[in-house]
């Protein structure tokens, strides 16, 4: 995958780290998610906080440890 180095000023990386949703989540993660939520902002109002509030929802279970890890997945489906 091509890649590039773009300069944040650290708050600003710091403002990005509250964003994560788990520990090795890449910053073109939650950039992606970012940009995703700032266009249905704007095309869709209602749906955006839908979005917001399931991103919220999520960050408060894994938070909680209430989430599969990838081995217990693959275990349930038998992969």
């Amino acid at each position: 995958m091509e890649s590039t180095t773009i300069k944040i000023n650290p708050v600003t990386k710091s403002e990005l780290d509250h964003f994560r949703e788990y520990k090795n989540e890449s910053y073109d993660e939650v950039i992606k998610k970012i940009v995703y939520i700032a266009k249905t902002c704007r095309t869709k109002p209602q749906l955006s906080q839908e979005v917001i509030k399931a991103i919220e929802a999520a960050r408060a279970r894994i938070r909680d440890g209430h989430f599969m890890t990838e081995e217990e997945v693959k275990k349930r489906l038998g992969l």
